[in-house]
C-alpha cells in the first residue's frame, strides 16, 4: 500500500485560475501572420514589393502625373531638336529642367513621359498574360496531377508539345496574318488583346508543372484520404482541399512569371510586333534607339534602365515571397 501524498494545508481549495495569474498569454498565429512576420524581416525583398507598388500607382495614374510635371508623351518639339542632324539640342539628349530625361531624336517627344506610359502597356499585357497562364496552368496542372493515369499522360505530352512550341516566329507570324480589326477590337486594343493571348496561352505550362508536381504532393495527404472516407467527391476535393493549399506557390510563381513577361513583351515591341506608334512601349523605345545610339546613347538608358529595374524588383520580391511562405525552399 502507497504512502498518501503529502498536501499543503489550504492547498484543496486553489482555483485552476490562480495558477495562471499573472502569465502573459501566448496568441496562436496563421500561417499568413507567420509569413507576413518573415517577409518584413526581408528588407530587400520589401524594397522590391514597395518599387512594384509605386511603379503599379505610376502607370495607373500616369496622365495625372504628366500633367503635374508639365510634359506629354507625343507633343512633337521641333526646336529642341538640331535641324540638320535630328539629335537633341544640348548635352546628355537635351536633358533640362522641362525635360529631366531629354527628348527623343527626330521629333522631340519626352522620354520621361514615354517611359511613363510605356509602364502602363508593359504592365498590363504582363499582368493580364500572367493571369490567363495561372488559371491554365493551375487548372491543367491540378487535373492532371490529381486525376493521374492517362489523364496525367496527356496532358504532361501538352505541356512538351507547348514548351517546345518557337513562340517568337509564332507571334510574328500571327501579327502580320492578323487584320486590322478583329473581334470588335481594333488598333491598340487588338494589339494588347493579341500579345495577351500569345504570350499567356503559350506560357502556362511553366506553371502548370508546378502545380501538377505540388497536387502530386498533396492528394497523398492524411487529410484528402480523410475526406475521400467521409465520402467527398472529386469537385470537393480539388476546390476545397486541395486548392486552398496551392495558393502560396500559386502566389510566388505568379509574381515570378510577370517579370518573364514584361521582357516577353519587350522583345516583341523591339522585333516590331507589339504596340503601334504612337503609343509609348518600353521595346518599342529600345527598337528606335539602337538607331541612334552612335550620335545619342542616352536615349537607350531610360527604357532600358526601366526594364532592368521593373524585372529586379519582380524578382527579388519574388524570391522573398518564396521564402516566407515556405522557408524549406531556401
Amino acid at each position: 500500500m502507497s504512502a498518501p501524498l503529502e498536501v499543503a494545508p489550504g492547498s484543496s481549495d486553489a482555483q485552476p485560475e490562480a495558477v495562471l495569474d499573472g502569465v502573459k498569454k501566448i496568441e496562436g498565429r496563421s500561417l499568413w501572420q507567420i509569413s507576413w512576420m518573415r517577409l518584413k524581416r526581408d528588407k530587400v525583398a520589401l524594397a522590391g514589393g514597395v518599387f512594384v507598388v509605386l511603379l503599379i500607382l505610376v502607370a495607373i495614374f500616369a496622365p495625372l502625373i504628366c500633367k503635374a510635371i508639365g510634359i506629354t508623351p507625343n507633343d512633337f518639339n521641333q526646336k529642341l531638336v538640331d535641324p540638320s542632324l535630328q539629335t537633341p539640342i544640348g548635352k546628355l539628349g537635351g536633358v533640362s529642367w522641362d525635360h529631366p530625361l531629354g527628348v527623343e531624336p527626330v521629333n522631340g517627344r519626352d522620354i520621361l513621359a514615354r517611359v511613363i506610359y510605356g509602364a502602363r502597356i508593359s504592365l498590363l499585357i504582363a499582368v493580364l498574360a500572367t493571369m490567363l497562364s495561372v488559371v491554365i496552368g493551375v487548372v491543367m496542372g491540378v487535373v492532371a496531377g490529381y486525376f493521374g493515369g492517362w489523364v496525367d499522360s496527356l496532358i504532361s505530352r501538352l505541356m512538351d508539345i507547348f514548351l517546345a512550341f518557337p513562340l517568337v516566329l509564332f507571334a510574328l507570324a500571327l501579327v502580320g496574318a492578323i487584320p486590322d480589326k478583329l473581334l470588335g477590337l481594333e488598333g491598340d486594343a487588338l494589339r494588347v488583346a493579341l500579345i495577351v493571348f500569345i504570350i499567356g496561352f503559350f506560357s502556362w505550362p511553366y506553371i502548370g508543372r508546378i502545380i501538377r508536381g505540388q497536387t502530386l504532393s498533396l492528394r497523398e495527404r492524411e487529410f484528402v484520404d480523410a475526406a475521400r472516407s467521409l465520402g467527398a467527391r472529386r469537385p470537393y476535393i480539388l476546390f476545397t482541399e486541395l486548392l486552398p493549399n496551392l495558393i502560396a506557390p500559386i502566389l510566388v510563381y505568379a509574381t515570378l512569371l510577370i517579370p518573364t513577361n514584361v521582357l516577353f513583351e519587350a522583345g516583341l515591341s523591339y522585333l516590331g510586333v507589339g504596340v503601334r506608334p504612337p503609343t509609348a512601349s518600353w521595346g518599342d523605345m529600345l527598337s528606335i534607339a539602337s538607331k541612334w545610339y552612335s550620335v545619342d546613347p542616352m536615349y537607350m538608358i531610360p527604357p532600358g534602365l526601366a526594364i532592368f529595374v521593373t524585372v529586379l524588383a519582380f524578382n527579388l520580391f519574388g524570391d522573398g515571397l518564396r521564402d516566407a511562405l515556405d522557408p524549406r525552399s531556401r
